[in-house]
Order: C-alpha cells, then structure tokens, then sequence
C-alpha cells in the first residue's frame, strides 16, 4: 500500500522512498526517519517499485527519489530508472542487502544534508552520488583549493650507492635468468597507460596550420621568418615517417596535384594529416598511430607493445596485456589490435590476452573558478575533470595478477627489443628476489620466531641496504615487540623496481630522497611541479639529480599471503596537483590527483635500478619519430 506522509512543499526537500516492496520501502522510510535532525527534509512518499510506476516523477528541484533496492537487475527497476531518465528526475541508487539496505539510505541523506550545507543543490548531490564520490572528498578537494597543497621536501638526489642500485649487463642477465626459472609460478600482466590523445604530438604543426597562409606565402619563408626548426626537421624527414605513403597517395587524389609547388604539396600533406577524417592524427590515441615501417606492415605503439609482452611478460606460453584508454577510442583499439595481435602470436607462439579499463567516474575531480567556488556549465552543472595518471591507481588495483610491468604507451622501439626485454626481465627477476626474502621475514614474524635482537638488526639491516629503507634513528628506544611490530609495518607494503636512467635534460620527474614527518626518510619519484622552485636549497637539489624515471616499473601487488593489498591505502593524498586550464573562455582551478608513479605510489617499497638509455625511446612530438630507435636499422 502506498505511504503518503505529507504533501510535497517546495520550501523543504521532499525525499521519496522506492523499493521493491512496501515492506522494505517503510523499513528504509523508518531508518532515515530515525536520524536526530533531518532539518529542512521529510519523507513525502513510500511506496513499491511496481507503484511507483503510476506517479508523475517529474524533475523538481525540491525533491529526490531514493531507489532502495538489493538487486537492479529486475525488469521493473531497470523501467522505472528508465522512466526517470526521461523525466530529468533527481534519484539515486542504493544497492545493498539485509539491513545494510537502510543503514546505507540513512548515509545518503545525512551526505545530502552535508551537501547542502556545502552550498550544492539537490541536482549537483545526485550527480556527485551517481559517480561514486563522496562528500567527503568533495569537501576535501574544496578546501585543497582553498588552503593549496604544500610542496615536497627533498632531501637530496637519489643516486648511485645512495638509492640507485647499479644494473650492469652481467648482473641483468643474473637476474633475467632467476626470473626465467621463477616465472612460471606468477601470473604477469603489462600494464599500459594508453588514453593519451596525440594533441601534443602535432603541436607545432597544429600551429602552422593556423598561421600559415598559403595564398600569400610559402612554407620556407615561414620557417625562415618564424624560426620554425621543428617544421623544417618534420619536413625535410617527410619521406621517413611511417604514414608518409598513405598520406601521399590521399593527397594526389587531388587533380591539382601535379601543378602545385613542392611548398602547396607539403602543406596539403599536413592538411591532410590533420584535418582529412581518414587520418586526423592529432585527435587520436598515441597507441593506435603509425609509429615504425617494417617490411610488409606499418606498427602502431599498440603492436609494438604486444610484441613485448612475448618478450618478456609471459609464462606458461601465454602474456597478458591490459590497456587503459578512454572509451570512445575502443574501436580503435580493437582495431589496431586486430591488425597484429595473430602475427605476434604465430612468430612468438605465445597466445595473448588482451584487456581494456576506462578511469573510473569515481576519480574524477570537482573543478572551481578563480575564488574556489564550484565552476559550473552553461546548463547549471557542476563541472568535474579527469583526474589526470593518478586515478589509473584504481585501475591498477583492480588487476587480478601476481607482477605487473608497468610503461607508457609512447615508450616503444622499433630496434632495441633485446636490450629492453633482458633489463626488464631482470627488474622482474630482482623483485621477486627481494619479496622471496621479505616474505621469509613476515612469515617468521607472524610465527613469533623473531625473538632475539640480533633478528630484528638482520631484517632492520635488508631492509635498509636491499630495499633502500630509511630506519629511524629512535626505532632502537623501542621496545622489542614495538620494534617487530615496525619490522613488519616496514615490509608489509607493495613493492616496486622502477628502472632510472642518465638524466640527459628530458623533462619529467626524477628519483629523490623525500624528507616526511619527524625527519623520515623515503624514496620518491618526484615532479619538478611538486617543487617549491622559489626556494633556493630545493632548486639546487633538483639540479643535482643524475637520473630521470622513463616510467619503466615492475610492481609486486600480493602480500605474504598471497592476498591483494589495497593500493588506495598507500597513497600520499597531500601529493596531488593543482592546474588551471580553460573552459568556455574561463579560467578554471582542476584537482589531479597524485600521479601514478608519484603519490599514488607513495606508501610502497621502492627500489630503484639503473638501465640503460636503449630502454627508454619516448615519443613526445613526430619529430621522435625520426630518432634512430624508430627508423629501420
């Protein structure tokens, strides 16, 4: 039977209660009925789902519907959520069971009062719920705008003998070997960062295109009056790129094409490259373009990365490789996928798993104006943004495997396969030699067989010169069981071996002992924007740093045993980033989150290795293209 309370009134928020049953619909009802002070809010209706079906449910900015149900699955739910999609109507989903059902509902309105308070409207409060944030974070992200984020403290560089372990060829194909007689044992998995547009790739060119006229000029001149060094290499290389054949063939199709000047034909190759709906590059994915030439076929980063995961990712004669990228470019993927992943199987004999995530809404984060009031779009709406690498930390936990290689998308060669598979393969085989130990270690923790203090030095002392540790001088006023306790509190985390290479003045983070609370020390990679560049002393130690992080990882996700960790847990959230960018002509502050091999990673064990520059080949702008790693040898 349908529970009428009260009549709507426009002056309070009027909450309507839906569920399943009538039953289970006033159980709710009386839950949030229960809380103290509902302020300015009351129960208006309660009825089932079936009911429900009957009434009007038309937008109000005044009202919210509450679906409380254990399933969503059923055909009347699934209509009525339908229902109140055409209608606009503000509603939010609770899904539970037993009496978390109603425990869950009394939550939501307690953050609906809270979100009012904030200054949000019922609209924004559903929005925010229906992605999966709470106002909590919300709140925080709030005041992150308002108070700022506190630059890191370095210490000093990370470098050689002191938080840089040496790698040397002998000592790789040691470790790549361990790793080939262990690997078996493991599920691995290559993770590959992939949602990148190529926007910056074909940046200078984006810009000629808008500067150059070619009724009035030739491209020479332009380069010669703009300085244009970069469209003078993309130039004179022209032949070398990888799409330079399909383009050039498009491009003739043109009945003009014979009577136009060597300048008129390189601007309408770039034209054509741009703008023509059957290449427009710089709108697509850096993993689905044409990176390298090879004899018979064009490879994208995509094939390129499938042919490293047989090389050094697989056991068991089986890889398995999982891309996050945005969702509206999933054709392409599966495309370009498509195109190679049989070739690789055949020549390798590896079969290769394939796997995509999106970022999760959930991740996304609130954008403000210049006063740190909540931005919102021509239609009302509250404006989130992406937010940024940092979010793929929960595309990472949600993993199922036991060693993940982690790399960019853009990281790929078209000749130096062998050396990247044996520096990655003794990355991996180095991780598990270390997590076989501490795992030794937590074991006879657990056990209680840690009983002597020469024990706690030995695990205290791996720790510190196998893991690049920093063991407070205090740790030694502790009591014995304290100072066990710290022992497994110390190994007790994620791990990762990040490979490091010879800073050569490529921009990006770098490997730094971090200062923390009461003088801790920790390993981080750190970004020059996470850096107080005003103050001298931390100017110099950035300039004192010998290796860049490539984003060449080998992470360790199970503990001793054999259980999941939960990589939220061991993120910095103080280490994130605040950008401004524009909309709608409007300066606007966004929140990202800490990067994924920055704050994200935080709380893990880290060790860093040197490899060599051969490993790290990225592709920043086509130019790169042009770079020995990427042209036929």
């Amino acid at each position: 039977m349908e529970k009428n309370i009260t009549k709507p009134n426009t002056s309070i928020v009027n909450i309507i209660i839906y569920a399943p049953t009538s039953t289970t619909a006033s159980l709710v009802s009386e839950a949030i009925e229960s809380e103290e002070n509902l302020g300015n809010m009351a129960i208006t209706r309660v009825l089932d789902i079936e009911k429900a079906m009957s009434k009007k449910n038309k937008f109000a900015d005044h009202k919210i519907i509450v679906i409380a149900t254990p399933v969503i699955e059923d055909d009347k739910t699934k209509e009525l959520i339908a229902l109140l999609d055409r209608n606009n109507s503000n509603y939010i989903t609770i899904i539970a069971d037993g009496d978390m059902l109603a425990l869950n509902a009394k939550k939501a309105i307690n953050d609906l009062k809270k979100a009012i308070s904030l200054g949000f409207t019922i609209k924004d409060y559903t929005d925010i719920y229906n992605r999966g944030i709470s106002i909590e974070k919300i709140e925080n992200q709030i005041n992150t705008f308002i108070n700022g984020i506190n630059k890191i403290t370095l210490k000093k560089p990370a470098v050689i003998n002191d938080g840089i372990f040496k790698l040397p060829k002998k000592s790789a194909e040691d470790y790549a070997a361990y790793f080939e007689s262990k690997k078996d044992n493991f599920k691995l998995t290559k993770f590959v960062p992939a949602s990148g547009a190529a926007t910056r790739m074909f940046k200078f060119l984006n810009e000629f295109m808008v500067c150059f006229n070619p009724e009035e000029d030739t491209i020479n001149a332009y380069i010669n009056r703009k300085k244009d060094t970069a469209l003078n290499t993309f130039l004179v290389g022209l032949d070398k790129f990888p799409f330079f054949n399909a383009i050039v063939d498009v491009v003739k199709e043109n009945p003009n094409y014979n009577d136009w000047s060597k300048s008129t034909r390189a601007y309408n190759f770039i034209k054509t490259m741009l703008q023509d709906e059957r290449f427009d590059f710089a709108n697509k994915p850096k993993g689905i373009l044409p990176f390298h030439q090879y004899d018979g076929f064009i490879a994208t980063p995509v094939c390129e990365h499938l042919k490293e995961s047989v090389a050094y990712s697989e056991s068991q004669k089986k890889s398995n490789v999982h891309f996050t990228i945005s969702e509206e470019h999933l054709d392409g993927f599966l495309d370009a996928i498509t195109t190679s992943k049989n070739a690789v199987e055949k020549e390798s004999g590896t079969s290769i798993d394939f796997s995509f995530s999106y970022q999760h809404k959930k991740t996304d984060t609130l954008a403000v104006d210049m006063n740190n009031v909540p931005f919102r779009e021509d239609n009302g709406a509250i404006l989130f943004r992406p937010g940024g690498h940092g979010a793929l930390i929960e595309n990472l936990n949600n993993l199922e495997a036991d060693i993940v290689f982690v790399k960019n998308i853009d990281n790929v060669s078209h000749n130096n396969i062998e050396t990247i598979s044996l520096y990655k393969k003794a990355l991996a085989g180095s991780l598990i030699e270390l997590q076989e130990q501490l795992f030794i270690y937590l074991h006879r923790i657990d056990e209680g067989n840690v009983s002597e203090e020469e024990e706690v030095k030995e695990i205290f002392e791996f720790a510190k010169k196998q893991l690049s540790q920093h063991i407070p001088a205090d740790v030694s006023k502790f009591t014995h069981e304290n100072r066990v306790e710290y022992a497994r509190q110390l190994l007790n985390r994620p791990i990762r071996v990040c490979g490091m290479v010879k800073n050569e003045g490529e921009p990006g983070g770098g490997p730094f002992w971090v200062e923390e609370e009461k003088g801790k020390l920790s390993l981080q990679i750190v970004e020059s924007s996470q850096i107080d560049m005003k103050n001298a002393n931390q100017k110099l130690i950035l300039s004192q740093s010998t290796h860049f992080n490539p984003v060449d990882l080998v992470c360790g996700l199970k503990n001793y045993k054999g259980e999941y960790f939960n990589l939220n847990e061991y993120v910095d959230e103080n280490t994130g980033f605040i950008v401004t960018k524009n909309r709608l002509g409007k300066d606007v502050k966004s929140y990202e989150l800490p990067g994924l091999w920055n704050g994200a990673m935080a709380g893990w064990i880290t060790v860093f290795a040197e490899v060599p520059l051969d490993t790290f080949s990225p592709v920043k702008t086509v130019n790169d293209l042009l770079k020995p790693a990427h042209q036929p040898q």
